[in-house]
């Protein structure tokens, strides 16, 4: 029996995501980013085809590496402007029942105690569809945000996340029973204090000795996403992640990818059922195939290759604008995003910026229902993932192709749901109830 497709929509809160240039095509609506109508468009039509999630990508800081400037970068919106990933989780919940969130937030700019508050209360008012990707940031500019010159050593910012998820589970985890809102009337107890403790740490990063803010939510812990793919980031991805995101347009490299992590996941102690991973890949769809290639032909002419090469630029921390286009960038190493250098392989930059208008950095499945089908489930069947993150090219349009068109064909041969399960975002993925598993580290922090 085949195994079920997971999927999620890849977006962010900007014009400008990964398809640089493509808010330039005439039917293009990202420039909307800003209303509550365009991101609660995008929500109904994402439950209406029975995604899992949406996963909204951030940045803090900006592309400035490119020339050494963020000119190129804001000429193209290459993800800026931005705005605040979490502003979105009330507005799409508010008319959806089902779809889960998976929203990125940056370690090195924020503390534990506020954060978990934060994520406690969405986790409340989306009644536990709630998920965190964590990253731990790769822009200087971030950094500089923040009244430091540079960005933390890749290594060191591992360290400091495990830090700040042991923080987070104390909180989320340790500092309430289940039981201690009494909503006692008549004796005037709506907590009890016996059931509450604080939260008491002192490491090398953070220290806390506090209550956390909010009563235990459905999940308490949100899912946990994550998609480092250096071995650092794997590593932490074996302990800490639920969902993991990976992506390269080479499906050999992808497979290894997918037998580094289910081993650094069994070296943590859990079992890899307890994870779930998700591919990425972009989609541009229609009645037939020539109709799909005609369409991806036309998107592809809206491309702007400087803000493409500035987001590569900020990917790698290296400045392409001192190198011919027409040189290969493989070999470069930087102190930021390291797997970039993989999945690019052997291109040159021209060629690297070209694969960036449409799609980004995924690889990109073009053609009728069935052709895409066909490729969805060859990537599946060859690289072990479970599901894709699917990016966007022409905003609203790709996730209606996609839901009108490619959805049903799923449906036809059986490999994705027909009907949401109940239950919270974790309980709908894995089917083992709200809560962490037990061989998760955050589950050890339980009061």
């Amino acid at each position: 029996m085949k195994k079920e497709i997971l999927l999620n929509a890849f977006t962010m809160n900007t014009p400008g995501h990964q398809s640089n240039g493509l808010w330039r095509h005439p039917r293009d609506r990202t420039h909307q980013y800003k209303t509550m109508s365009y991101w609660q468009d995008l929500a109904r039509t994402l439950e209406r085809g029975l995604f899992d999630g949406v996963f909204v990508a951030d940045v803090t800081g900006l592309y400035d590496v490119y020339a050494n400037s963020p000119e190129a970068a804001l000429r193209s919106a290459t993800q800026v402007p931005t705005n605040d990933p979490f502003t979105l989780v009330p507005l799409m919940a508010a008319v959806t029942e089902h779809l889960g969130f998976g929203i990125t937030a940056s370690i090195p700019y924020l503390h534990p105690y506020a954060f978990a508050r934060l994520v406690s209360s969405l986790d409340h008012l989306t009644e536990g569809r709630m998920g965190w990707n964590v990253v731990t940031g790769y822009l200087d500019s971030a950094a500089k945000g923040t009244g430091k010159q540079e960005q933390g050593a890749h290594d060191t910012r591992y360290e400091i996340a495990d830090e700040f998820m042991e923080v987070c589970y104390k909180l989320w985890e340790g500092s309430w029973q289940d039981d201690a809102v009494r909503l006692d009337a008549e004796g005037g107890i709506y907590t009890d204090p016996e059931k509450v403790r604080a939260v008491r740490h002192e490491g090398g990063y953070f220290s806390l000795n506090a209550i956390h803010l909010c009563e235990p939510s459905a999940q308490r812990s949100p899912v946990i996403y994550q998609a480092g793919a250096s071995p650092k980031g794997m590593d932490f991805a074996g302990r800490h992640a639920e969902c993991i995101f990976t992506a390269n347009h080479d499906p050999n490299v992808l497979a290894e990818r997918v037998r580094q992590q289910h081993e650094c996941t069994r070296a943590a102690g859990r079992a890899i059922e307890e994870i779930k991973l998700f591919g990425m890949a972009s989609v541009v769809v229609a009645e037939n195939d020539a109709a799909a290639q005609e369409k991806h032909d036309d998107y592809q002419q809206y491309g702007l290759h400087e803000g493409a090469l500035a987001l590569l630029s900020g990917w790698i921390g290296v400045d392409l604008a001192q190198f011919d286009p027409d040189e290969r960038i493989e070999n470069m190493k930087s102190n930021a995003i390291q797997s970039i250098m993989t999945s690019a392989g052997a291109k040159t930059m021209r060629g690297w910026a070209e694969h960036l208008i449409v799609g980004g950095a995924a690889p990109v499945l073009v053609g009728s229902p069935s052709s895409v089908a066909d490729q969805m489930e060859w990537w599946i069947e060859h690289t072990g993932i479970d599901g894709f993150n699917l990016s966007y090219t022409v905003m609203p349009e790709c996730y209606e192709d996609f839901v009108d068109l490619v959805v049903p064909e799923l449906q036809n041969r059986g490999i994705y749901k027909t009907e949401y399960r109940s239950g919270t975002l974790r309980d709908k993925l894995f089917a083992k109830g709200d809560r962490l598993g037990s061989t998760h580290p955050g589950s050890a922090f339980a009061f």
